[in-house]
């Protein structure tokens, strides 16, 4: 129907254009020649043709630039609401599928453990997603600002508040009949598990829309540059070289680093977990390892909560510091989040909101008065301001 609406309205376009061009030709000459008109027009569709860079012209028909990553997806794709998953970042934790995400969050917490929720755009075709752990519920926060369906397996009751709240829609694990344990993970916590079909059933069940909120496809969330001309951050001054991002002072337990490949122009992930080896994060399903074209890291107030160590972030009405890695160099930003479905939004050091470089994107959220580590210097949110 849509094309036949297209094919419809460039009919109506060109009857309108030869139109005008009758009358001009009556008034200003008394023979029309249709050849003169033709050529016109050819002419008129070689500019148009001209004014295109080839980063505009789509590889297939129907593809568009994603929301998320700005690579091309289908329209179906781009329109769908994205899931946002809870995965565990231990030694026993077995993970399927989490180098396909588009963006993949890093934070604390208890015990200074890290968990991931990695944010899925296209999540059509998964035959094991997961492991899928416990909610904490600065993470369901950050998934409002992409309006994704947030997937998680219970949680502590500090969750109750948010994910009781009536625009919330969660997918529990808990509650689900569609999650199952796989027994060759090896462990009794880390190996529950969902694909594609247990998560639409659970939507449909829960009566929950694939479609974005009204307004929110209409919001732009990361800012990217053009392909044509990348972000290279070398219009910085002040701009740092960082072939190596080593997280773990803040992320003790973990112990994660990003090695930048010149090669492929991204930064490679690699762990250190405690009781394990030291070595590439590989996903389970496909033998690859994770890799990212952005890196945005975030500076935040946070609390402990209790003598259990869980732990409170402000992830809304909050304006801090972090900084922006990408094609081997950093640069330190402010980043802001006005509301629970506002985007985060990372600007310069001169007020300017940053571009990032289509691919993958990964967020690390780190507690205000830690460190990390980029090519030997240390750098904390003290120094950074």
């Amino acid at each position: 129907m849509k094309k036949l609406q297209v094919l419809f309205l460039i009919s109506l376009s060109s009857a309108l254009l030869f139109g005008c061009g009758k009358k001009s030709a009556e008034v200003m000459e008394p023979v029309v020649n249709p050849v003169i008109e033709d050529t016109v027009d050819d002419t008129d569709k070689t500019n148009t043709d001209e004014e295109k860079t080839e980063e505009d012209i789509p590889p297939k028909e129907g593809m568009v630039r994603s929301r998320i990553t700005n690579e091309w997806v289908t329209e179906e794709v781009n329109n769908t609401r994205p899931i946002a998953v809870m995965i565990p970042n231990t030694k026993t934790a077995a993970q399927y599928g989490i180098s396909r995400a588009d963006v993949l969050y890093e934070c604390n917490v208890e015990g200074s453990i890290t968990r991931l929720m990695a944010l899925f755009q296209d999540w059509s075709d998964f035959d094991r997603l997961g492991n899928v752990r416990s909610c904490r519920d600065y993470y369901v926060y950050w998934s409002f600002e992409w309006d994704a369906f947030y997937i998680h397996y219970g949680g502590p009751f500090y969750i109750n508040e948010v994910i009781n709240r009536a625009d919330t829609q969660d997918i529990d694990g808990l509650s689900s009949s569609n999650f199952w344990r796989a027994k060759d993970t090896g462990s009794s916590t880390d190996n529950a598990y969902v694909d594609t079909d247990g998560i639409m059933a659970d939507i449909n069940k829960l009566g929950y829309s694939l479609n974005y909120r009204n307004g929110y496809a209409d919001e732009q969330h990361y800012i990217f540059a053009s392909n044509g001309s990348p972000n290279t951050l070398e219009q910085y001054g002040n701009a740092i070289t960082a072939d190596k991002i080593d997280m773990s002072p803040t992320y003790p337990v973990t112990k994660c680093y990003f090695i930048y490949n010149p090669d492929t122009g991204l930064y490679d992930r690699y762990q250190s977990l405690s009781g394990s080896s030291d070595g590439p994060h590989i996903d389970k399903a496909n033998g690859e390892q994770l890799s990212f074209k952005n890196i945005l890291i975030q500076n935040t107030y946070f609390e402990v909560r209790d003598q259990k160590g869980y732990l409170a972030f402000q992830c809304v009405d909050s304006t801090r510091d972090g900084w922006f890695f990408t094609n081997g160099k950093g640069i330190h930003v402010t980043w802001k989040k006005p509301s629970d479905y506002a985007a985060t939004r990372y600007y310069d050091d001169n007020g300017n909101e940053i571009e990032l470089n289509t691919g993958k994107t990964m967020v690390c959220i780190v507690e205000d008065g830690d460190s990390f580590i980029v090519d030997g210097e240390k750098i904390t949110s003290s120094t950074a301001q």
